[in-house]
């Protein structure tokens, strides 16, 4: 506030015409503050959005309250709360997940399915894991897990719930003559 008044005295008193003298100095800037007090409490400040009047006036009070109600309601509208349930069958994301195998090009984004065996909180499911992932900590945040859908039988009908099992390779083994 006292740079913002300092720079408000110095630029009129540089630029105000009536009161120079003859060197072209103002000496009586004392009278110049109050109507530049007033310019400045009733100037809006981009960052309360308000005046320095409006303020003395309590009105940062219900301004934050507006501002928290904004937020909220921002929030409440993108937001919304995860519905797991225990033993249902979730994805884990493998973002995090450095142990598995593979180049990280063709890793998948999600491995699963696996069992959730409890909540912590609403931020947090607890899964049982299985295969490389044991040794993993079986906590996982929420924006790391997903519902798994099995395939559609009516959607996709040749599409095997089983894996294919490939046949062994024979190798012919050519003779140096």
């Amino acid at each position: 506030m006292i740079q913002t008044l300092e720079d408000m005295i110095r630029r009129f008193c540089a630029y105000g015409l009536e009161l120079k003298d003859s060197d072209g100095f103002t000496h009586d800037w004392c009278t110049l503050i109050p109507a530049l007090g007033l310019a400045y409490k009733t100037s809006i400040h981009a960052s309360t959005g308000k005046t320095p009047a409006m303020l003395e006036k309590h009105h940062a009070n219900q301004s934050m309250n507006d501002a928290f109600e904004y937020a909220k309601q921002k929030w409440d509208k993108s937001h919304k709360t995860p519905e797991f349930k225990v033993g249902a069958l979730i994805l884990v994301s493998t973002l995090n997940l450095n142990n598995i195998k593979g180049p990280k090009k063709l890793k998948d984004s999600f491995a699963g399915p696996f069992i959730m065996k409890g909540l912590h909180g609403t931020n947090a499911v607890q899964v049982e894991l299985s295969g490389e992932l044991e040794n993993k900590h079986p906590a996982f945040t929420v924006s790391l897990v997903k519902h798994y859908t099995s395939s559609d039988k009516e959607l996709f009908p040749l599409r095997n719930e089983t894996p294919l099992e490939v046949p062994p390779l024979k190798i012919k083994r050519y003779q140096k003559s």
